[in-house]
C-alpha cells in the first residue's frame, strides 16, 4: 500500500480547510526510505563515536557492549523515523503541486 498524507488546503471563501491527500510513488517511497537509512547509518556511526568520547572523557571502562548501549540510546534519542521522512517527502510534493495550481 502506497505512503499516504493528507494536508489542509485553504479554499476560497470557505473558514475550513479542504484536506488534500497526497501519495508516494513507489520510486518516490523507495528513495526516501533509501535516504533515510543512509542518514541513519552515519548518524548511527557519530552516535558510536560520541559514545566513546563521553566514555573517556568521564574515565569510565569502554566495554564495547556499554559503548553500544550508549551509542543506541543517543541514536534513539536523535534518529528520524522513515514515517518522518515520508511525510517530509509528501508536504514537499504538496507544497509543489499546489504552489503551481495557485
Amino acid at each position: 500500500m502506497p505512503f499516504s498524507k493528507s494536508f489542509p488546503k485553504t479554499v476560497d471563501k470557505s473558514p475550513y480547510p479542504r484536506w488534500e491527500e497526497i501519495y508516494l510513488s513507489d520510486e518516490e517511497e523507495k528513495e526516501t526510505e533509501k535516504r533515510c537509512r543512509h542518514e541513519n547509518i552515519a548518524l548511527m556511526k557519530e552516535c558510536i563515536e560520541d559514545a566513546k568520547k563521553i566514555f573517556s572523557e568521564k574515565k569510565l571502562k569502554d566495554f564495547q557492549s556499554d559503548v553500544i548501549n550508549a551509542a543506541i540510546a543517543l541514536f534513539e534519542k536523535r534518529a528520524s523515523h522513515s514515517v518522518y521522512w515520508k511525510e517530509n517527502k509528501a508536504k514537499e510534493k504538496f507544497d509543489k503541486l499546489f504552489r503551481e495550481k495557485d
